[in-house]
C-alpha cells in the first residue's frame, strides 16, 4: 500500500473510532417501505425513537428497533463509564440504501413471463451525543 493511501487509511480508521453506528445489510424490506420509518426517527432523541419504533404497526420498524438497539449498545462498549441518559444519545443519520435484488418470474397472458424484483435494503444508523466534546471535558 502506498503512503497516501496508508495515511487515509489510518485516517478513516481514528474517524470510525468516534463514531457510534450499526449497519443491517440485505434487509428483506424494500428500501421505499424502510424509509418511511427511517424518516420518522432521523434526529430525535434515542428514547423517543424506540418508542416510536415499538408501538408502530410496520414491519421494517422491528428491524430498525433492533439495529439501534445495536447501535447503543456499541455506544456503551466504546464509553463504558457514561450513564446513557447523562449522555442525551440522539440519531445523528439514518439511510437506507438499496440493496440486492432477487430476479423471478410471473406468468403473464398469451405464453408471456413479467419479472418481479425483490428488493432488499442496507440500512445504516449513527448516533451523537447532544453535549459537547467542550462541555464533557469540563465535567471531568
Amino acid at each position: 500500500m502506498g503512503s497516501r493511501k496508508h495515511i487515509r487509511a489510518e485516517k478513516e480508521k481514528e474517524e470510525k473510532k468516534s463514531l457510534y453506528f450499526a449497519k443491517l445489510t440485505n434487509n428483506p424490506s424494500s428500501p421505499r417501505k424502510t424509509r418511511l420509518m427511517a424518516d420518522l426517527i432521523r434526529g430525535v432523541n434515542v428514547e423517543k425513537a424506540l418508542h416510536t419504533l415499538q408501538y408502530s404497526s410496520k414491519e421494517s420498524a422491528i428491524k430498525l428497533r433492533k439495529l439501534l438497539l445495536s447501535a447503543i449498545a456499541n455506544w456503551q462498549s466504546k464509553n463504558e463509564g457514561v450513564r446513557i441518559e447523562e449522555s442525551n444519545l440522539y440519531i445523528k443519520e439514518v439511510f437506507v440504501d438499496g440493496g440486492r435484488q432477487l430476479k423471478r418470474i410471473r406468468t403473464a397472458p398469451q405464453g408471456r413471463a413479467h419479472r418481479i424484483r425483490k428488493r432488499s435494503s442496507h440500512i445504516t444508523m449513527i448516533l451523537d451525543s447532544r453535549i459537547s466534546v467542550a462541555e464533557k471535558t469540563e465535567n471531568n
